[in-house]
């Protein structure tokens, strides 16, 4: 019985996916989705692309063990990065605590339930600047996110523990 169980359900998932309803798009909400939007492919595109100046630098090596090492963002990226804020249309997005995202994801960015939709962005910790791409990840606006290695050493934040940052969106 409990054989018969699964390939119904592989079937009916598989059907599913034929008819083109696994193609959800994400509407904002924690686990909302829209299922009568339509099908986009710039949606299932991997990697997605970023904007030049805060997301150039290369992978990292295989070999790659230490932050430094990780780290491929060039002097320049960083430098335009911490730049100061200027007077924008920049708008504060709220606080959120952080922790290191994948160290082999290259750039600057933020993985944050704040935002929908991928952007422009900053954020502030103990004083210290990043810009840097605010990419959307599911979940309540009030769960955590995952802030890029580049950043974190930009804005002098541990690499290890939790930190409480302030995200902006918007900006130059």
């Amino acid at each position: 019985m409990r054989q018969i169980v699964i390939v119904f359900l592989v079937l009916n998932l598989a059907g599913c996916a034929q008819l083109g309803t696994a193609n959800l798009t994400e509407r904002g909400g924690a686990g909302e989705t829209d299922a009568l939007a339509p099908y986009n492919a710039d949606d299932l595109r991997r990697p997605k692309s970023r904007p030049a100046t805060l997301n150039a630098a290369p992978p990292p090596s295989a070999t790659a063990r230490t932050p430094e090492a990780l780290d491929t963002t060039s002097q320049e990226a960083r430098a335009a990065a911490a730049k100061a804020p200027t007077a924008s249309s920049e708008r504060a997005l709220g606080l959120t605590v952080a922790t290191l995202g994948d160290p082999t994801d290259p750039g600057f960015w933020l993985k944050t339930p704040l935002v929908q939709q991928e952007q422009a962005g900053r954020v502030a910790y103990k004083g210290n600047f990043a810009a840097l791409t605010l990419r959307p990840i599911n979940g309540p606006s009030t769960a955590g996110s995952q802030l890029s290695l580049p950043a974190m050493r930009l804005i002098g934040a541990p690499l290890t523990g939790l930190l409480e940052i302030q995200v902006f969106a918007g900006g130059s």
